[in-house]
């Protein structure tokens, strides 16, 4: 929104002409800005700092490209790169072709089934979109399902919200534009893990130790077996009896799987599968459980029966828990079960934002940070839903992604230039003026003028604004110009707060201005988020009888969303 001044060189201006020509010729002449935006702030963070000024060049550029495409063909663009910027070419060659999303492992038709697996300690962030649309896609193309399962078993450190049991599943399918096929939700299935806890420790492959958790950790280190190890079934069961009714508190006993003290890894060896927690003092917040249970899966123990029981083929998730896949794989060879594909992408950084932590997020709203979920200084999906970002926009933005264990930093305006591949052609024309200032017009000049609600759709309608009584309001750093343009009406020369009517029709080149006559206007703000903060910008608004949730395309400004008459919230460039 405040810009610094700052113009790119001539090195910057060619590198984004020639990345744009790259990519056309790459996508057989339909580059994306998205992905020219990426690539470029990609390898070369010194330009991230100014995304928003070199956002609507590489938009320029791309259309440039992708028409010359069109009209000459993609040999010439090849041309104009061997000439001026061979490297590029040449590592094009070099590099696989990605469109989309890589093909599924052992896929078959109609039997696909993924899941998401959120924990619901709060609502969908950010983060989270890219675990629905990636996995919800894959089950649309393979005419499969997803399950959306709520891993809610951990009622201390990260405690179920109750609302996001409601919410989450409203925000997917607004993500996915279809409703997701299961909801499955794991205290709701408890039985189903002790069922299989019992079958571990009665077959041997599982046993419960009694080690305080320093002493197992000691253990663990040295490659040292556990002496509660040899313990047999029958005496494994009498101590499971005594976790389930109580003899045990937490911390007394937890269930592990026998594994193998020897593995590389430590955090493979014995791994524990079920604990108990204090349900007394922090109970379920869902009333039809509360502190029913005394003893719980912990997460890769509970996943992993899961997602055998609901015959999940496919595990699409994040490199960080490969841990999870490898702890889970040898737990399946105990029960004999196959273990699903599996396939990782990499951590995904966005530059505007730091870490977005849904505890963080949830512990900042309860002490009064921030307003709700909703709030628009925050990365989740109801804060990007309220500031005009679409479900498509999310997915493309995604999909474009892909899945690769490769980390990724890209900046929002890859983002937005989904965004407005999705709604410029259906955003009306508004005119809003920062900090505006009153002109007097003379001169022979018409009493109304008509423009377009939109330059492509005619069938939108029109906007007239009544100049007869003479006064019409720029904004205050138009108003320095000696010389200018009121956009569609007429050429004018300003001495002060008086401008002098010239000629209807393009005398020079003049810059060119928008403005709002005084009797078509309100008062209003421009409202967005920087820096943690709400930033107000006063203003006046074009008359309007758009409702509240119009996405609008504000003259000079950007995007935004109108919350009121005379409020607009900034979406972007």
């Amino acid at each position: 929104m405040n810009p610094m001044s700052w113009t790119p060189d001539d090195a910057t201006m060619n590198l984004i002409r020639h990345t744009a020509i790259q990519n056309a010729i790459e996508y057989e002449g339909k580059a994306s800005p998205g992905s020219v935006i990426g690539r470029i702030m990609g390898m070369n963070a010194d330009l991230r700092p100014h995304g928003k000024t070199i956002s609507p060049m590489i938009a320029k550029a791309v259309a440039e490209a992708n028409n010359l495409a069109g009209i000459q063909g993609i040999e010439h663009l090849r041309g104009i790169l061997e000439n001026e910027a061979p490297h590029l070419l040449e590592e094009r060659q070099k590099k696989e072709r990605r469109v989309g999303l890589p093909e599924l492992p052992n896929a078959e038709k109609g039997k696909v089934v993924l899941r998401f697996a959120p924990n619901p300690n709060g609502p969908l962030s950010f983060g989270h979109a890219r675990g629905i649309v990636i996995n919800g896609s894959y089950a649309e193309k393979f005419d499969g399902e997803l399950i959306l399962r709520f891993d809610d078993t951990d009622t201390s450190v990260k405690p179920p919200l109750i609302e996001a049991y409601q919410q989450i599943p409203k925000e997917a399918e607004w993500l996915l534009g279809f409703a997701p096929h299961r909801i499955v939700i794991a205290s709701d299935r408890m039985e189903h893990y002790y069922e299989h806890a019992e079958k571990m420790l009665s077959n041997d492959f599982g046993y419960v130790c009694t080690c305080s958790a320093e002493s197992f950790r000691e253990l663990r280190v040295s490659k040292t077996e556990c002496p509660c190890r040899t313990q047999d079934g029958d005496f494994n069961m009498k101590l499971w009896g005594k976790m389930l009714d109580g003899t045990f508190k937490p911390g007394d006993a937890v269930v592990r799987v026998k594994t193998g003290m020897e593995l590389k890894n430590p955090a493979l060896r014995d791994w524990p599968a079920l604990r108990m927690q204090d349900t007394e003092t922090n109970p379920h917040p869902r009333k039809e459980i509360g502190s029913k249970y005394r003893v719980w899966p912990l997460l890769d123990f509970q996943s992993a029966v899961e997602d055998h029981l609901q015959g999940v083929t496919h595990i699409i998730r994040g490199k960080d828990l490969m841990d999870s896949t490898r702890k889970q794989t040898l737990l399946y060879k105990h029960f004999g079960w196959d273990y699903p594909e599996t396939m990782y992408w990499g951590r995904v950084k966005v530059h505007e934002w730091g870490g977005f932590s849904t505890s963080q997020m949830r512990r900042d709203i309860e002490a009064g940070l921030f307003e709700g979920w909703g709030d628009p200084r925050l990365p989740t999906i109801s804060a990007l839903k309220n500031r005009g970002i679409t479900s498509e926009a999310l997915r493309q933005f995604w999909i474009e992604l892909g899945v690769t264990q490769k980390d990724i930093s890209v900046p929002l305006a890859t983002l937005y230039s989904h965004n407005t591949k999705q709604i410029d052609d259906e955003a009306p024309r508004i005119s809003f003026i920062r900090n505006p200032v009153k002109l007097q017009i003379r001169g022979e000049h018409q009493n109304s003028v008509t423009t377009s609600v939109h330059p492509n759709h005619e069938s939108m309608g029109i906007r007239t604004f009544d100049v007869s009584n003479h006064t019409v309001l720029i904004e205050k750093e138009d108003s320095n110009k000696p010389k200018l343009r009121l956009k569609e009406f007429a050429d004018f020369d300003l001495d002060g707060n008086s401008a002098k009517f010239i000629s209807k029709s393009r005398s020079d080149k003049r810059p060119i201005v928008h403005w709002i006559s005084e009797s078509d206007s309100h008062q209003a703000k421009l409202i967005y988020p920087e820096n943690g903060e709400i930033i107000t910008i006063d203003g006046v608004l074009e008359n309007h009888n758009y409702k509240s949730g119009t996405m609008v395309q504000i003259e000079r400004i950007g995007y935004g969303i109108l919350i009121d008459n005379s409020t607009i919230m900034f979406t972007h460039d």
